[in-house]
């Protein structure tokens, strides 16, 4: 099967950024309460490193917050369009509903994003010559 080479799909997804093919995370741990946060040690299809260093996602953290600004505008908006006013208290219960809601989705956006960055997209070379690099 042909792997979708997109790199929007591939980030939404969470696959390997080198191969857009493995698994950045383990199936179906998604919404489960402790386990939302594992991640594979490595790509199955290529062994590409999803943590090549210690504290290697601490930039994750930055790409968290855009994404937590987006949502919070985003709520914003559509309570500003569907109340007459939008009171403090609403606002905040509507944003801790947002974040708590979107958490498990944010935190894996965010590090396949950043991953995305450094990792370059290799294709069918990915699956032929596993590495464990960061760098083309």
């Amino acid at each position: 099967m042909k792997p979708d080479s997109s790199l929007f799909k591939s980030i939404v997804a969470a696959k390997c950024p080198r191969c857009r093919e493995g698994r950045m995370f383990p199936a179906g741990t998604l919404y489960h309460p402790t386990k939302f946060a594992k991640m594979n040690e490595s790509c199955s299809c290529c062994g590409q490193s999803f943590e090549p260093e210690p504290g290697y996602y601490f930039g994750a953290m930055f790409v968290s917050y855009g994404l937590n600004t987006i949502y919070f505008v985003a709520a914003w908006l559509i309570l500003d369009g569907l109340l007459d006013e939008v009171t403090t208290p609403i606002m905040f219960a509507t944003l801790a509903g947002v974040t708590l809601a979107l958490l498990p989705l944010t935190f894996r956006w965010s590090r396949s994003m950043w991953i995305s960055i450094f990792v370059r997209y290799q294709g069918n070379k990915a699956a032929s010559s596993p590495s464990t690099a960061t760098h083309p």
